[in-house]
């Protein structure tokens, strides 16, 4: 053994004789600092209050230790479960298992936990799924959702972000959104550009702010372009339902829709296999327009265009707003940017 490893071992710090497990004070005295500023490195607020070469040495005391915070005790001290609720509209949907995964992982870097709750539809009201969650959890993080329909989780006392949704007059302290309004305006755009005047709009038929916004850009984008003429059918946010709303909308009477915006992935899977029924191909005869990006646009044949929402960072922005609320900062402002992503599903009108 070298001599360095031999001093290294020789003053590596121990744990007092007759302890069960290493505490702040074994670390403090390894450290050769107080217990406040064990406290506060370890608890990730010394900067500004502890120099940077202080904090190193009080890590560094705790690694050889093998200290671990008594998170029990910490909570208890704080007021603090440090479990977070974050509900969906349904566990059945990649998206939201993006958006799950996102939060997570923000969580446990700030030693919170995650639990995942399913309110479906996001139309409620949500039931407690505690005894009472006020005392279960420090905040809910609800996407998709609507806010009243959250009333008997958080009452009055529990912090609310909201994802998804309306900022003006929201019940949460804070909101994320993506900017699904540009999601469907690059949408719009590139399908005028390819040519395509006739469109129909295959809508979520779920009451929710999200699916709103949709309707009123595509409708305002369409109204600046002369010529131009939309139908709207409505559907269930799955692929029989869409089959069904969609054949019925391409085959009604009038011009036949050259283009089809559909508020979901799973919206347009169902218009392609509507499309089949009728004899129509795609791009040829028709094209198709998605929203979201899940794994079943490039399954599809053609693979579909469609606009890319970034769950998981959706997630980790939901996560890190609540996170401020607790800690009583301002969240990060501004929209998630989206992209469209060209596949082989659209193409000009014959």
């Amino acid at each position: 053994m070298s001599a360095v490893h031999e001093s290294r071992r020789r003053s590596r710090p121990t744990v007092a004789r007759g302890s069960t497990r290493p505490t702040s004070r074994d670390v403090a005295q390894a450290a050769g600092v107080s217990q406040a500023a064990v406290s506060l490195v370890l608890g990730d607020k010394w900067r500004g209050r502890v120099s940077e070469a202080t904090a190193e040495r009080v890590r560094e005391a705790a690694r050889d230790l093998g200290y671990r915070p008594n998170l029990a005790a910490r909570n208890l001290r704080l007021g603090r479960t440090r479990t977070v609720l974050l509900v969906v509209p349904a566990l059945t949907t990649e998206f939201f298992a993006g958006v799950y995964t996102g939060a997570a992982r923000v969580a446990a870097e700030h030693g919170f936990g995650v639990v995942l709750y399913p309110s479906p539809e996001g139309i409620g009201p949500a039931r407690d799924p505690f005894a009472s969650a006020q005392a279960a959890l420090d905040g809910v993080i609800a996407s998709s959702m609507a806010a009243d329909a959250l009333t008997a989780i958080r009452g009055e006392a529990l912090p609310l972000v909201m994802l998804d949704s309306d900022p003006e007059g929201s019940l949460g302290a804070a909101t994320v959104n993506l900017d699904i309004a540009d999601g469907i305006r690059q949408a719009t755009e590139h399908l005028l550009a390819l040519g395509h005047r006739h469109f129909l709009h295959l809508a979520a038929d779920v009451p929710s702010w999200t699916f709103d916004v949709r309707a009123r850009e595509l409708a305002a984008r369409l109204s600046d372009v002369p010529g131009t003429s939309i139908r709207t059918a409505h559907s269930p946010i799955h692929i029989e339902g869409a089959v069904t709303a969609a054949e019925a909308a391409l085959s009604a009477p009038g011009p036949r829709p050259t283009a089809v915006i559909c508020d979901d992935d799973q919206l347009a899977a169902g218009t392609y296999k509507a499309a089949r029924r009728l004899g129509l191909r795609i791009p040829d005869d028709l094209s198709v327009t998605g929203v979201d990006d899940l794994a079943l646009a490039t399954a599809m044949d053609p693979e579909l265009t469609t606009v890319h929402l970034n769950a998981e960072l959706f997630g980790e922005r939901g996560m890190r707003a609540l996170l401020a609320v607790l800690d009583g900062r301002a969240p990060e402002a501004g929209d998630i940017p989206v992209q469209l992503i060209l596949r082989g599903s659209t193409a000009g009108p014959r």
